[in-house]
């Protein structure tokens, strides 16, 4: 059948407004990309669960009781590590004060007294409490300033959780008509779709398993060496340093390199070394070499491709590239292997 220009025009005229419709459907999804993923790595992780319950309590009230299952295990911990974080950063305060009011700096007010006798040749007098309690006075200042902003990244944060939370109840209760459907928007055949799906699944429990995984081991490495070298509530910092270990992008530096450099001001610069080798050097290995042994192991992507594939995931999608970059990376290595007759 030969088209005129008016079917041309009409069928120019809809993909366009196809394409604009597709425009604005991704800008109103785009603010949350982030919870919504996360919702449905969650959904995956919890499907068998899902299925099982559902068979007994019916698809609503096992979507409700995995949602509140999940809550309690998101919420809860993070609540108990908050609130322990400031007791020890109010003890951790306190004994800065007590140290700057007593002059007790230890090796590194020895040190300065060298540097400020050297000052003092030149004729420049530096008063190292004065310096102190104006950097305390500067830090102050500036966290002030910086207040209305962190409340506003709470908020937020707090926010993406909630829409977090309500996308999950939908995909546990829904997943099997959104399976569904995303299996005929796929341009592949039944078994390369099936495959595809397949090994998303297994690398979505890969990564969330290694994460686990490696945040153990740094958690146990971490506490372990704060109570090596004489650090008070090594397992508390254990823990909060295992947590950190979760993110790769920010890992267990934050805590221990501020307790190293206070050994090196108490005096005690062997500790801070030995603190550094054990959190720093082993840290950094176990991070590097478990994560592409572990998650390559359950998918068809060798070490340097999962290496790749997590940090420039990252790089793109942030915290969630950890599972979005080797899934991917995995599909477009299949459909090349599926094109090339592999």
């Amino acid at each position: 059948m030969v088209q005129t220009s008016d079917d041309r025009f009409s069928n120019v005229l809809f993909y366009g407004a196809v394409l604009c419709l597709a425009y604005f459907v991704i800008r109103v999804f785009l603010p949350f990309l982030t919870p919504l993923g996360w919702a449905a790595v969650f959904g995956v992780i919890f499907h068998s669960l899902n299925q099982r319950l559902e068979r007994k309590w019916g698809s609503t009230r096992s979507a409700v009781l995995i949602t509140l299952g999940v809550t309690v295990i998101l919420i809860v911990p993070v609540l108990l590590l908050a609130a322990m974080f400031v007791r020890e950063g109010i003890s951790a305060a306190r004994d800065i004060q007590a140290t700057v009011v007593n002059g007790q700096y230890g090796w590194f007010g020895r040190a300065w007294a060298w540097i400020a006798s050297s000052f003092a040749a030149e004729g420049v007098t530096v008063d190292l409490p004065s310096l102190l309690r104006q950097g305390a006075g500067r830090a102050g200042e500036y966290m002030a300033t910086e207040l209305g902003a962190v409340l506003r990244d709470i908020v937020l944060t707090l926010f993406e959780l909630f829409v977090m939370l309500f996308a999950l109840f939908y995909f546990l209760r829904d997943g099997d008509r959104i399976l569904h459907r995303f299996r005929c928007l796929l341009p592949f055949n039944e078994a390369m779709t099936e495959r595809m799906l397949a090994e998303a699944r297994e690398l979505i429990f890969a990564s969330v398993t290694t994460s686990l995984v490696i945040g153990l081991v740094q958690g146990v490495l971490c506490g372990g060496a704060f109570a090596i070298v004489g650090l008070r509530t090594a397992i508390f910092w254990g823990v909060v340093m295992g947590f950190l270990s979760l993110l790769p992008v920010v890992g267990a530096w934050p805590i221990w390199i501020p307790a190293a450099i206070w050994l090196v001001s108490t005096g005690h610069v062997g500790r801070a070394v030995l603190l550094a080798i054990i959190c720093g050097g082993l840290g950094g290995v176990i991070d590097s070499v478990l994560r592409p042994a572990l998650v390559g192991g359950r998918a068809s992507l060798n070490g340097l491709l999962v290496f790749i594939s997590v940090l420039g995931g990252i790089a793109v999608f942030g915290v969630l590239g950890v599972i979005l970059g080797p899934i991917v990376v995995a599909t477009g290595v299949g459909i090349l292997d599926v094109y090339s007759g592999n």
